[in-house]
């Protein structure tokens, strides 16, 4: 069965989210305002895994990291990293907001927010900053504009297959698709709860991706016993 946003958001049992979707999509910034409506701590993963000189952390200590975080009693945690982290993230979690912006929509932002970081020399995370090779290259692995307008389809197809895995039924799937979608969400989570409930197609505990028109605005999946 399926409840809007603002229902599972009201929810108890929402205490350890994972954001997840393509880069420059405004993972950190609904993270941070969801960890605040929540009442828990945020983590932003590439804060933990770009080092000093954008060295990456090993890969043993990430997960340690990351571990020590997800056994906390409530979080937010944004970022992908899905073959580093992201199964212990998981694990742990009760909720995962998706992040499923329109390419365009994507590109504008990532370009705007790329370009304001480097003018201001904005630290981000460690003492490092943007490099200018973000606007010089095209390759996926040294730009973050290459990156966001290549990885664009395999974020959505490989998180559409994640929220239709029977193998992840206890989590709650929100897939926002839309600015409009996430201001909804935030904006007022109890008094824009939607008591509807929609039934699945398929047997209890399969997953399924609702429409965006289907509750209300924005669409949730809920893939579990929860609600």
């Amino acid at each position: 069965m399926v409840r809007a946003p603002g229902a599972v958001l009201r929810s108890a049992f929402v205490r350890r989210v994972s954001v997840v979707g393509n880069s420059g999509s405004g993972k950190s910034m609904l993270a941070r305002e969801l960890a605040a409506v929540l009442g828990v701590p945020h983590l932003e993963l590439d804060s933990v895994f770009h080092q000093p000189r954008w060295e990456p952390l090993p890969l043993e200590e990430f997960q340690q990291v990351v571990a020590a975080w997800a056994a906390k009693d409530g979080w937010v945690i944004d970022g992908n990293y899905s073959s580093r982290v992201q199964p212990i993230i998981w694990a742990r979690a009760d909720t995962v907001v998706w992040l499923d912006l329109p390419r365009l929509t994507v590109m504008r932002q990532v370009i705007r927010r790329t370009l304001r970081r480097a003018v201001t020399r904005q630290e981000l995370w460690n003492g490092n900053r943007e490099p200018l090779i973000n606007f010089l290259s095209l390759a996926p692995e040294k730009s973050i504009i290459a990156w966001a307008w290549h990885n664009h389809a395999r974020y959505r197809a490989e998180y559409a297959a994640a929220a239709a895995d029977p193998g992840n039924a206890r989590l709650t799937f929100i897939h926002l698709t839309s600015r409009g979608d996430v201001d909804r969400f935030l904006a007022d989570p109890v008094a824009h709860a939607d008591a509807r409930l929609i039934p699945g197609p398929g047997p209890a505990g399969t997953p399924r991706l609702v429409p965006p028109d289907a509750c209300g605005s924005y669409a949730a999946v809920v893939a579990g016993r929860r609600l």
